[in-house]
């Protein structure tokens, strides 16, 4: 029977790796896959992982229907075992729907990766549909950590190094210090306008993500910040325990 199953985490749990993975174990034993992705970090039509692997993929919009796509590729003659759908937080409900319908009438094994909440701590839409349809939902093992070595159960979305809970749900960043947008667009954008790529970069705030525990996340603390309360020798506004020799060498103080 075929299934449709949610791997769902926070970002740095390996839900790229393991998309990756998958297709190559079951490509590896004859079966034949699509890939789908939406708004991967390195770019469109790509699933990447921060291990450096990557390969191509269909970029998903918002006018894909999957189970078009699929019907297409059966009745030209080619084979669709399985999809490996990446970045499934970002794809609608009736998308999502689409796969269950993949699923339940043509037999095609579904494997959606995805993060389950934004950084304000509500779900995605997609995800929240996935939720409620999937066969499976499976939490995936590899656990992210906060900068105070514990583990990382929120998402949390930085500007400057400050973390912030008001904006628009998908805005693309960074984990490190990206900005909102990527270079690729910013140079489509000076090709258009014929500005300076350099300068459109340097301008505005930096956008970025990263995990936190529920602790820091509910408390507005991001790696920044401890850093710099930490180098003007401030007390954190916290259990001392936050920083433990261990927190300390993640950290870079001390």
């Amino acid at each position: 029977m075929a299934e449709l199953v949610f791997f769902s985490g926070t970002m740095d749990c390996g839900k790229s790796t393991l998309a990756l993975q998958m297709d190559y174990n079951h490509s590896a034993r004859g079966r034949v896959g699509i890939l789908f992705s939406c708004h991967d970090r390195a770019g469109g039509s790509k699933i990447s992982s921060r291990l450096g692997l990557h390969t191509e993929a269909v970029e998903v919009v918002e006018d894909t229907d999957f189970w078009d796509e699929v019907v297409h590729r059966r009745t030209t003659g080619d084979s669709v075992d399985y999809l490996i759908c990446d970045e499934a937080q970002f794809y609608t409900p009736p998308q999502v729907e689409q796969l269950a319908k993949l699923v339940d009438e043509m037999e095609v094994d579904v494997f959606a990766f995805g993060i389950t909440s934004d950084f304000r701590t509500r779900l995605f839409p997609g995800s929240q549909r996935l939720i409620e349809l999937a066969d499976r939902v499976q939490v995936l093992q590899v656990e992210a950590l906060c900068w105070c070595g514990q583990r990382a159960t929120h998402n949390a979305r930085t500007v400057d190094g400050a973390m912030v809970v008001e904006g628009d749900q998908v805005v693309v960043g960074d984990v490190a210090d990206g900005r909102a947008i990527g270079r690729d667009v910013l140079a489509h954008q000076e090709m258009l306008s014929g500005g300076g790529l350099d300068e459109l970069i340097d301008e505005g705030p930096a956008v970025g993500y990263e995990t936190l525990c529920r602790r820091h996340y509910m408390r507005r603390v991001t790696a920044h910040q401890a850093n710099v309360m930490a180098e003007t020798d401030q007390l954190l506004p916290f259990d001392s325990c936050a920083f433990s020799p261990k927190a300390a060498r993640m950290n870079g103080a001390g």
